[in-house]
């Protein structure tokens, strides 16, 4: 895949809130890869595992983008439905897409190019790590979770990606006044996000009204025909942070 390197060297032991799928790219997912992964699939120095980030590593998103504009970043962009749109419909923002499927970044590459969209990045990285060092802080307009793996079954809960150590993470490179926006279709998992909310001192925040911003992607409609109720939060930083 061009020059997508995995690096073997020290693993994680802490747990991680998704699953590394492999795959194979298609021919399309390939052209596209090999055309635009130089420019818009950002080249990140590696701490061990494949997904990881050096932690001296920063984020210089006016090179990244060639300008300075409002950032956006969503955690675990997938196949770049929602990412691309809102690029699409917002060329004043740039959007940074941090996904460690590389067959789904290969995916936002192919719909990207199809869309003309030129104010999206990507980074193959895990987001725990990117949101702890790589993002420089308060520097970030909105950062965007969507349907993020409920891990629904109890002994897994423990992988499940809101909790209050992570909203510190939020707080940490949410530029003042940004906003963090949540959707699931677990309700389960939307009544632990609002806990969470309710008890952080990082931020606060709860239930809104779902964002219209978000384009709707295959995914989530999905989950309405199946009859699933789709939450949506939104978080700010406290002023005490």
């Amino acid at each position: 895949m061009g020059d997508v390197t995995y690096r073997a060297g020290q693993y994680r032991s802490d747990p991680v809130s998704f699953i590394r799928r492999g795959g194979r790219l298609t021919e399309r997912q390939q052209r596209a890869w090999d055309d635009l992964h130089h420019s818009h699939v950002l080249d990140l120095p590696r701490h061990g595992p494949s997904t990881s980030v050096e932690p001296g590593f920063r984020l210089d998103a006016e090179a990244a983008f060639g300008r300075r504009a409002p950032l956006v970043v969503e955690i675990g962009s997938g196949r770049g439905e929602a990412l691309v749109a809102a690029a699409a419909s917002h060329p004043e923002h740039d959007f940074l897409g941090l996904e460690v499927y590389v067959p789904g970044v290969a995916q936002t590459l192919v719909t990207m190019r199809h869309e003309g969209v030129s104010n999206l990045r990507l980074a193959v990285v895990n987001a725990t790590d990117a949101l702890a060092t790589m993002v420089p802080p308060a520097s970030v307009r909105e950062l965007w979770t969507w349907f993020p793996d409920p891990w629904h079954k109890k002994r897994h809960h423990k992988r499940r990606l809101v909790t209050v150590g992570f909203t510190a993470l939020v707080a940490r490179v949410l530029e003042p006044g940004g906003t963090w926006r949540f959707a699931t279709d677990w309700d389960d998992y939307a009544d632990v996000a609002t806990s969470v909310l309710s008890v952080s001192p990082h931020v606060g925040g709860g239930p809104v009204d779902r964002y219209e911003g978000r384009a709707m992607t295959r995914f989530e409609s999905k989950g309405v025909a199946a009859g699933r109720a789709i939450h949506d939060l939104a978080a700010r930083p406290t002023l005490s942070r």
